[in-house]
């Protein structure tokens, strides 16, 4: 329990719970390129500290420190990267921003439960690079994918020649081997499968030669 002297002394209510703000800057990066950025930091004052806050920098005490700081870290830190590596390196960029914000708040007995950067665009010139060497790779991609399947065709055709020829090369050295008695054989076989189809037919004889293995086709008129 506090007692309080009339007019004298006046309570004074803090509003202690973890509050979020937006801190926004533009500035260069290393290579001299604008950036424009956005920072969520959730923040609260430091319990024990609340007469100190209230005397040296009022109720509004987030509002005079936050901004301020805010805005001195992300240009000193944005300043030491190159627009490509605050894209490249951005969780790098933030851990830089969070650990210097965290010093900074703690000097005006403020409490930072997160940091975050919640936005970040470039200036137009160096977006339209960007957007141009993206477009760029996608074309080199697409064109080293053209040229694999090109190969990978060019080696099915070479594989498949080679199992034609040796097919062909495998069917020779049967006939080889076979001989006379082989193709014998394939001649009997032809000979049956035209006797089948001429046996349908009125105005044909078919008389197979028995000595040199020739046939003889006549033409019977149906008259």
């Amino acid at each position: 329990t506090h007692f309080l002297v009339p007019w004298l002394q006046r309570a004074v209510l803090f509003d202690v719970r973890t509050k979020p703000r937006n801190i926004s800057t533009t500035t260069g990066s290393k290579d001299m390129q604008m950036v424009s950025l956005t920072l969520r930091v959730l923040h609260r004052p430091e319990i024990k500290n609340l007469p100190s806050i209230y005397q040296n920098l009022g109720l509004d005490y987030d509002e005079r420190v936050l901004p301020s700081i805010g805005n001195e870290v992300l240009k000193s830190i944005v300043a030491q990267f190159d627009a490509s590596e605050l894209i490249t390196q951005r969780e790098v960029v933030s851990a830089k921003i969070r650990e210097e914000l965290y010093k900074r708040a703690k000097d005006f007995n403020l409490a930072l439960e997160d940091v975050s950067i919640t936005h970040m665009t470039f200036g137009k010139e160096f977006t339209n690079a960007v957007e141009q060497k993206q477009i760029a790779q996608q074309e080199a991609e697409r064109a080293k994918f053209i040229v694999e399947r090109a190969e990978q065709e060019k080696q099915a055709a070479i594989i498949r020649a080679e199992g034609d020829s040796e097919a062909a090369e495998m069917i020779s050295t049967a006939l080889a081997k076979a001989g006379e008695g082989f193709i014998a054989f394939r001649r009997i076989e032809a000979s049956k499968e035209i006797a089948s189809t001429l046996s349908q037919a009125r105005n044909v004889t078919y008389l197979p030669n028995s000595q040199n293995g020739g046939n003889m086709l006549l033409g019977v008129n149906a008259n």
